[in-house]
């Protein structure tokens, strides 16, 4: 494992605030991501893994609120800045794969536009033919052709796994280090999944830090560097997929991998 991580999450905790209470969905955890690995966040529903992922982006709305720790990247710590300068970070710095890619997008605006916001400082400096070749040539690594007419269209025009797959190309065109992928393949036909996965590992052969959360073990244990399990808003265990899978230690680890282990 790399000597220092990309991002580095120390005691996050977020809760969203009930009529007469607070429900803790991320309690204190550490987190660690590694450039040219894949992290697995695994657990249940309502375990906590989205609010994470929102958390890791300042994107918690209302009830809800991230109220302690500290996220830093690349040594810099960024769980301190103005909204203003997370517009800068997200997107360009940390990109994210929304579960659902159609809520993600804005439906108002052509999938050209969505792209052309994705681009690092560098690009957009470039000529408008050399950005939508580059467009092109994404679309053409995601599987989809007749680039020039999907450039045109607006999101609700796709269907669901072109959507996610729009998503993934602003994750590669970005450049971001680090890309959260929030249940990537849910829903999708085994095709569609497949080119996802594919080019989330192609991710990781550039150098980017992944953030995988699925529920999906199968995938885990075929992509995954390392892995944390949650459950009810902890961490309950983590380290790399061969110690999790060979040895879970927590009893709800225990009970989270021996279905796989049973081939269910």
């Amino acid at each position: 494992m790399c000597s220092k991580p990309v991002l580095s999450v120390k005691e996050l905790t977020t809760v969203f605030q009930q009529q007469k209470s607070e429900f803790v969905a991320v309690n204190n955890i550490d987190l660690e991501l590694y450039a040219g690995k894949i992290t697995a966040l695994i657990g249940g529903s309502g375990s906590g893994k989205s609010a994470t992922a929102l958390s890791l982006m300042n994107l918690v709305d209302k009830p809800g609120k991230v109220v302690s720790g500290e996220i830093t990247l690349s040594g810099e710590v960024i769980s301190n800045k103005s909204e203003r300068q997370w517009r800068n970070i997200r997107g360009q710095k940390i990109a994210m794969i929304f579960q659902e890619p159609r809520s993600a997008l804005n439906p108002t605006i052509k999938i050209e536009k969505h792209f052309a916001e994705s681009l690092p400082p560098l690009w957009r400096k470039k000529s408008k033919t050399e950005k939508r070749q580059r467009y092109k040539d994404i679309l053409s690594r995601l599987g989809l052709s007749h680039a020039d007419e999907l450039l045109n269209k607006y999101p609700f025009e796709l269907s669901g796994g072109m959507c996610q797959r729009i998503m993934v190309g602003m994750g590669l065109l970005s450049e971001a280090q680090v890309v959260i992928a929030d249940e990537p393949t849910a829903s999708l036909d085994l095709t569609t999944q497949a080119a996802i996965l594919y080019e989330i590992d192609r991710l990781k052969s550039l150098g980017i830090a992944i953030l995988l959360i699925t529920h999906d073990l199968g995938i885990v244990a075929q992509m995954a560097d390392n892995v944390y399990v949650m459950y009810q808003g902890n961490i309950v265990s983590s380290g790399s997929v061969t110690q999790l899978f060979d040895e879970p230690q927590h009893e709800y680890t225990q009970r989270l991998f021996s279905t796989i282990k049973q081939g269910k």
